[in-house]
């Protein structure tokens, strides 16, 4: 069965662009025909991330408004099998954009792929809400910074009020000293923002140095970030996959 994913954060720099990446790239590794949607309008950037500059003419628009089919507008990457990318407009006011416009391109998003990963903006406005309308798993992406952290206890809260009770949360960039120089753990993390826990990701240079080197992160040298992305990745097919030791 099909599932679509929205993957947000409350603030910027938490990585969850680069996460959508990874762990969409890591489902298609595994063998599942797997969509991203960038959502981000404007600022749109999930298409460096996927390493697939080069190969997106097209956008969501194009789908919406009917001037292409969804397979005609989805660009597939040169790199990975089963990974195909749709992205977001330069100019798009998603306040203009009602739910029922998009549920077309949803259903036919369903029929087409085994996995959607859609990009939401940060925050909690239109774009956001628009990124979870059809959405059957959000995924939060959140650091161990405090500012962090309280906004994604926010946005846990908004998307269970547009009812979508599957949330999954994503510690990112984590670095042990620092949250051993402030006394806090993951756990704490975790009962802070009352989401289950799909992964923790620490900081990793090779995050980094495979975007610039036009490589995605499955694909460059296998550290430590990229097995628990694709351990994230097994989790949200049903794999009952334990966390490795930090």
């Amino acid at each position: 069965m099909s599932k679509v994913i929205a993957v947000a954060s409350g603030k910027g720099g938490t990585g969850k662009t680069s996460s959508v990446a990874a762990i969409s790239s890591c489902l298609a590794v595994l063998g599942y025909k797997t969509l991203c949607i960038d959502f981000d309008a404007g600022l749109k950037k999930l298409d460096i991330s996927l390493c697939m500059t080069d190969f997106t003419v097209t956008d969501y628009l194009d789908v919406v408004n009917g001037r292409l089919e969804l397979m005609e507008a989805c660009s597939e990457s040169p790199q990975i099998q089963n990974l195909f990318f749709l992205a977001a407009p330069t100019v798009c006011d998603s306040e203009e954009l009602e739910f029922e416009a998009v549920r077309p391109m949803f259903e036919e998003v369903r029929r087409e792929f085994d996995y959607c990963l859609v990009d939401a903006p940060s925050g909690i406005g239109s774009g956001f809400r628009l990124a979870h309308a059809y959405a059957d798993m959000s995924i939060i992406v959140t650091t161990g910074e405090l500012p962090s952290m309280r906004d994604a206890q926010r946005t846990a809260g908004a998307i269970r009020e547009m009812g979508v009770a599957d949330l999954r949360l994503l510690v990112n960039r984590v670095l042990p000293k620092n949250l051993k120089s402030i006394a806090t753990t993951v756990d704490d993390i975790i009962d802070a923002i009352g989401v289950r826990l799909l992964g923790i990701i620490p900081e990793d240079r090779a995050v980094f140095l495979s975007m610039h080197k036009n490589i995605p992160l499955i694909l460059y040298k296998k550290r430590r970030a990229a097995y628990d992305y694709l351990d994230a990745a097994r989790r949200i097919t049903g794999e009952d996959i334990p966390l490795r030791q930090k």
